[in-house]
């Protein structure tokens, strides 16, 4: 019985800990755009040309 005076305080704290780290994380846009990490990982992206470079005159 006497544990619960102990256990109960530091099991709200974990609580309130868990909750401000989910609104920070919200806060923080980590949960705007859930597909497009998805589809990320599964499609490539096309590599997009590069414009040629020109050589530097040398004088």
């Amino acid at each position: 019985m006497e544990s619960l005076y102990f256990l109960i305080p530091i099991s709200m704290a974990f609580v309130a800990l868990a909750i401000g780290l989910y609104f920070w994380a919200v806060k923080g846009g980590q949960y705007d755009d859930l597909e497009l990490e998805g589809k990320r990982i599964l499609f490539e992206q096309e590599a997009k040309p590069q414009a040629p470079q020109q050589p530097e005159d040398q004088a």
